[in-house]
């Protein structure tokens, strides 16, 4: 069938797949090295607890069969290395069956990992990454030009990631409709970057056309994906240059990467792709049967995105293969952090040797200058965000990470910058306070040389020890 491939797409599949590997190699690295602390067996949302109350069928898992951190880190380290095969091109190489089950691995490995990873794995781009890596199966390689029907899939998953963050925005905080809204985005968002503060002092007119421009790409240019080319390629191209935007202005772990890897399959490249044979008939069938199922699932997400009552990233299958999307419908205008700290003293009192606890990417020292680590996520940092807007947004796990630290527990202090404790000298007592923080201004940083002030505002948990601990005589 003539009207099956789109030959002219052949490095459009080629840079989409090559980027696409890219993501999967972070996120299964990303899980590799953290997973011991956050939902290894004596983590803070152990899996083994989470698969005894959580049926197969509600999330499927190769973990629902068997546990151990040894076996998780055997999954994840595997999906590294098949993430980094596909980077090489591997698929090339392989008959279209073998290529199609090669993309499958790192799909069904990932899908195993988010199914048990909780409040760790509730992020949108978990779902995003596994809509994509399903579709990427059936792209198929170079025994067969790129089918039709996937390329316009992909677009279809990223109308509704653009086009659903749109109108999260349009149908939330009302700063969005008066244009205001990045006059406090780049102080409050999750985790600034090395630029953020330098986004945030850009004149208000500017914030006001960043916003408007940002209605325009999500709410306006999503719609031109589906028209004739070279309209879609410069429709790809804004949203890519948006994108890149967000990634310099900010830490949204592989978001904006994995909407820039789809964008890329709605670019035509120019160039003479190679002669193939056409595609085989069982191929075909799959492919439309796939299309079919997807194009099926995706009632539940539309009718979520035209509701008035829209809500964000969500699943609608345990297996993720058809989900909605959207970001910050509601902007905060106060920036709080919760800054932890712990004490060698028996019986702890205000005026304690009390030393704090610096975190990789969030907030802490105002001296210290934000990094940039995405597409990488710090999910503790990103979580501890959470838990500054409302300790509710902490009950599962935040009790659990004051028992690691007063055990000095190697993994989770690997998930921090520094502990101010010995490995074999932990904390008597630990302690947490919120703090309000504020961008300084220009003055401010040339006469103190930091990025923050901040200002105590209340505690958020009072001194607290191991339970069973005796003081010292």
């Amino acid at each position: 069938m003539d009207w099956f491939v789109a030959p002219d797409y052949w490095t459009s599949r080629l840079v989409f797949q090559r980027a696409l590997a890219g993501v999967y190699l972070v996120a299964f690295l990303t899980a590799a090295l953290q997973f011991r602390a956050l939902t290894g067996e004596r983590g803070m949302l152990p899996v083994p607890a989470f698969v005894a109350r959580v049926r197969f069928r509600a999330a499927p898992s190769v973990f629902q069969l068997h546990y151990s951190d040894r076996f998780f880190a055997a999954c994840a380290w595997a999906g590294c290395a098949v993430s980094a095969a596909l980077l090489a091109g591997l698929d090339s190489m392989l008959p279209l069956w073998g290529a199609m089950l090669l993309w499958l691995v790192p799909w069904a490995l990932y899908l195993s990992i988010v199914n048990v990873g909780q409040t760790w794995y509730s992020f949108g781009w978990e779902s995003l990454l596994l809509e994509v890596g399903f579709l990427a199966v059936f792209l198929g390689n170079d025994e067969v030009a790129p089918p039709v029907v996937v390329l316009f899939l992909l677009r279809w998953i990223l109308f509704r990631v653009e086009f659903g963050a749109g109108l999260i925005k349009m149908r939330g905080d009302e700063c969005w409709r008066k244009l205001t809204c990045l006059d406090h985005h780049h102080e409050t968002q999750p985790m600034p970057g090395p630029l953020s503060w330098f986004f945030h002092h850009l004149p208000k007119p500017v914030h006001r056309v960043e916003v408007a421009a940002n209605h325009v790409t999500q709410l306006v240019v999503p719609v031109l994906l589906f028209t004739p080319q070279p309209i879609a390629t410069a429709a790809a191209a804004l949203m890519i240059v948006t994108q890149l935007w967000l990634v310099l202005s900010g830490n949204f772990s592989w978001l904006n990467w994995i909407t820039i890897v789809l964008a890329l399959s709605a670019v035509r490249f120019p160039g003479n792709p190679p002669a193939v044979a056409d595609a085989p008939l069982w191929y075909e069938v799959v492919v439309l049967a796939v299309a079919v199922l997807l194009l099926t699932l995706s009632y539940h997400p539309v009718a979520n995105m035209i509701s008035r009552r829209q809500i964000m990233n969500r699943s609608f299958d345990p297996l993720h293969l058809v989900n909605t999307y959207g970001a910050f419908g509601s902007v905060s205008r106060t920036r709080y952090e919760v800054v932890i700290e712990g004490t060698s003293d028996d019986v702890p009192r205000e005026d304690s040797d009390w030393r704090e606890y610096e975190f990789r990417g969030k907030p802490g020292d105002p001296r210290r200058w934000p990094r940039q680590f995405a597409p990488y996520h710090l999910r503790l940092d990103w979580l501890m965000w959470f838990a500054a807007l409302s300790p509710a947004y902490a009950g599962s796990w935040f009790g659990g990470l004051v028992e690691r630290l007063l055990e000095n527990d190697r993994d989770t202090l690997r998930l921090l910058r520094h502990s101010p404790f010995p490995p074999d000298e932990p904390p008597r007592h630990i302690r947490a306070r919120l703090f309000r923080y504020r961008y300084t201004t220009w003055r401010e940083l040339r006469e103190t040389g930091a990025c923050w002030e901040r200002t105590y505002v209340r505690e958020y948990l009072p001194p607290t020890r191991l339970a069973g601990m005796s003081q010292r005589s």
